[in-house]
């Protein structure tokens, strides 16, 4: 009898000891409505994930979905609803539901993405983040593209009279009002459709980031760009994650999870993008596009035509209690301008 209880302890262990492990596992759910090969997808999203299951010592796996489960705008409400575990997207394709964000899309930010994207992190854990403008789901990150230049299919932009009037595909956010104080008609279309708005004659030209141009292969359509230094606006990225199932997470995989996140997922988007937007540059000279930087007369118009912009942000913020004057100096003083 006691040689048979002494089996079944045995065994019980035993199993309990296979269990274990697959019971403590949890595989996450990215969706993703990008191409695998882009630098959000390739560079980031699944870097991070491997640095997830590293950081939780596999506990905690990180999968991408192969197919799009909803178009790029109503990524942060499907994650909020559960459709998926974790979803990135762009602020400004929602219009009006996130003031603050508008900080980091004010132009002559930074010519660096990893530079803006990590004060931009800073600033929104010390200043925006009581405002409480993600609520619903648990903020991994925020991030920006590299500057937002100015490229046209068919004639140079050399000052700022050359954009009056020009139809340009902006991706929504402060871009929009950017747009409209340099004169251009905002013509407005999710990256992946920005291929067909040029070649059909839509638009006459497009406001992105260097990566952005060769990877929509839109390099065969541009014939000009003009860089500006600073950028002529940037763009604000979230990567969220839904609230329950972070809450369903242990106290320890939240931890590792923080830790891979918030500044260091930022310095991760950053880098990548940087990257890319060095190889889009090469690319496009290869491309034989004519890419200049702006000269002095060119830059001066700009900061005239677009002074006082930064009151969008400054206003926004005091309705929601933030103090706009100085998360807005700690931003320009950690992008070092």
């Amino acid at each position: 009898m006691t040689s048979l209880r002494a089996l079944s302890l045995v065994a019980i262990t035993a199993l309990a000891g296979f269990s274990a492990p697959a019971l403590g596992q949890t595989t996450l759910t990215v969706s993703n409505w990008l191409p695998p090969s882009h630098p959000i997808v390739k560079d980031i999203v699944i870097p991070w994930g491997e640095a997830v299951k590293e950081a939780t010592d596999g506990r905690v796996t990180v999968e991408v979905m192969a197919a799009p489960i909803g178009k790029p705008p109503a990524q942060y409400d499907l994650i909020r609803d559960g459709a998926a575990d974790i979803g990135y997207g762009v602020h400004g394709y929602t219009p009006n539901r996130f003031a603050l964000t508008t900080i980091a899309e004010l132009p002559f930010l930074s010519d660096s993405s990893e530079t803006l994207s990590v004060a931009y992190q800073k600033v929104y854990d010390k200043y925006l983040a009581k405002a409480n403008e993600h609520e619903g789901v648990k903020l991994l990150a925020v991030w920006t593209h590299g500057p937002g230049e100015i490229y046209t299919v068919k004639d140079p932009v050399k000052d700022v009279a050359d954009l009056s009037g020009k139809k340009m595909r902006v991706g929504g956010g402060l871009a929009n009002m950017v747009a409209d104080k340099l004169g251009i008609v905002p013509v407005s279309a999710p990256s992946p459709q920005v291929y067909e708005i040029l070649s059909n004659g839509v638009a006459d030209g497009i406001l992105f980031p260097p990566e952005s141009v060769p990877f929509f292969k839109i390099d065969t359509v541009l014939k000009y760009g003009t860089e500006v230094p600073g950028g002529l606006y940037n763009t604000s990225f979230f990567m969220i994650m839904n609230e329950d199932t972070w809450n369903g997470l242990s106290d320890e995989d939240k931890k590792a999870i923080d830790g891979v996140s918030g500044v260091a997922l930022a310095e991760r988007a950053g880098k990548a993008w940087d990257a890319a937007d060095a190889a889009g540059r090469k690319t496009m000279a290869e491309a034989g596009m004519t890419v200049t930087a702006a000269d002095e007369a060119m830059v001066e118009e700009l900061h005239g035509a677009l002074a006082g912009i930064e009151a969008v942000f400054i206003d926004a913020a005091a309705a929601k209690g933030v103090d706009g004057v100085a998360a807005l100096k700690m931003l320009h003083d950690e992008a070092g301008n």
